[in-house]
């Protein structure tokens, strides 16, 4: 698929780290082009990088690694833990110029210290931050906050190192600068009283005006074909099978095939996946013909052995699409950094889409959406990601009118963003 053109504000954040040894951490809100930048860097960076992120549906579409599976580190708190560096992973992590960290707001403080510390073991640097690599970051801590633990042991522990759960309070920050550039051209929303709506919602300053326009332009019935974004998978699958079920006819059952390492929770698509002539999905790839996106919603319109999509007017011949787990190795013979497939999971690059999880949305556009919290949202950023999801405002549908209590903000993001930001 030709890759998206950079603006001038996405070139010059590319070329600052291109040519600079900075750690930067690449913020901005839904739609600012984040992963545009990380795309570009990946296909035409002259430096030696290595992709990773914390979870590993985020790995898989950004084609890196997880974090913990690149560095080897230990699940749980790592704390001051012993770090079991095997020769060839010390090989590896030593040729890496430069770590790129996607959706980084997910990291907590300890996994942000324990990477500083396996690159400064790894690579004989005890005393440079980082080993020496440079550390790219890319996320918006205002949508998607790290994963409190459980555990109360571990939670009291965080509470007694940490000021927050948050990479940027880790302690490798107290003394190596960071340079934090926060892209502000939004590309998804045209609609300049919706932008400055959604800016509102991102930072908790939604004022009583704000309100009501969001409200009022939510508060009508939406049409049967509009995708709903909820809270949890419960609601999602009820209302796929409800609406799935309608539809007269058998289903085709697709099984993916698996081959390799491929834990159940890193699924890129549904397992076993049904659709008749009629339901409604979503694409989960970009199609190298350009013809999709991820995202891009259509409609099945027959299903014969392989499975025919409409979308608009067009009909496209949808094929299984295969996705690949990789590694990053070290080769001593070459002194270079290669990336080896250890996984594929093949299956329609599709999913029922009369619902998606408000997290799986995370990354899409729809041109309309019903957003329904539920009784109350429950998390930081969970509304704004809902919201930000859509191009405009009368492409919104609200389920219920918002309240105050449904934009939650983590005032360590606040503190953070204004320092940061007021440095820079």
């Amino acid at each position: 698929m030709p890759r998206p053109e950079l603006s001038p504000e996405q070139l010059a954040v590319f070329e600052r780290i291109e040519h600079t040894r900075e750690h930067v951490f690449v913020t901005g809100r839904a739609g600012t082009g984040k992963s545009t930048i990380l795309g570009h860097l990946s296909f035409n960076t002259s430096k030696i990088i290595a992709v990773c992120a914390p979870t590993g549906v985020a790995a898989l579409n950004v084609g890196g690694q997880t974090i913990h599976s690149l560095l080897r580190l230990p699940t749980g708190i790592i704390a001051d833990h012993d770090l079991d560096q095997p020769a060839e992973l010390k090989k590896l992590l030593a040729a890496i110029d430069t770590l790129v960290i996607d959706e980084i707001s997910m990291v907590s403080a300890d996994l942000m210290d324990a990477i500083d510390r396996s690159l400064r073991l790894a690579r004989g640097k005890r005393h440079d931050p980082f080993g020496g690599a440079q550390i790219i970051m890319f996320g918006d801590p205002y949508q998607l906050p790290p994963v409190p633990p459980r555990d109360p042991h571990e939670r009291a522990y965080f509470h007694d190192t940490y000021r927050s759960l948050w990479f940027f309070d880790a302690k490798v920050w107290l003394d190596t600068p960071m340079t934090t550039i926060e892209l502000t051209e939004v590309h998804r929303q045209r609609d300049d009283r919706f932008k400055q709506i959604l800016g509102a919602v991102r930072h908790g300053e939604v004022t009583e005006d704000q309100a009501e326009d969001l409200n009022a332009a939510g508060a009508r019935p939406a049409p049967d074909d509009v995708i709903t974004l909820a809270t949890t998978n419960a609601t999602v699958a009820r209302i796929n099978a409800e609406r799935l079920a309608r539809i007269t006819g058998r289903p085709l059952r697709a099984v993916a095939e698996i081959n390799g390492e491929f834990r159940e929770n890193l699924y890129p698509a549904d397992e076993v996946l049904e659709l008749k002539p009629g339901a409604q999905v979503m694409f989960l790839r970009n199609d190298s013909d350009g013809r999709w996106v991820n995202g891009t919603i259509g409609t099945v319109s027959r299903v014969e052995g392989t499975v025919w999509v409409e979308v608009g007017d067009e009909e496209f011949e949808v094929e299984p699409t295969v996705w690949e787990r990789y590694r990053y190795r070290y080769d001593a013979e070459t002194k270079k950094l290669e990336k080896e497939v250890v996984a594929e999971f093949e299956q329609f690059p599709l999913r029922l889409a009369w619902a998606v999880t408000v997290h799986k949305s995370q990354g899409h556009t729809y041109d309309a959406a019903v957003v329904d919290l539920g009784p109350r949202a429950f998390s930081a950023g969970q509304t704004y990601v809902a919201l930000s999801r859509v191009r405009s405002l009368e492409g919104l549908y609200l389920k219920r009118p918002l309240r105050p209590a449904d934009v939650i903000i983590d005032p360590n993001v606040v503190r953070f963003m204004r320092e940061s930001l007021a440095d820079g």
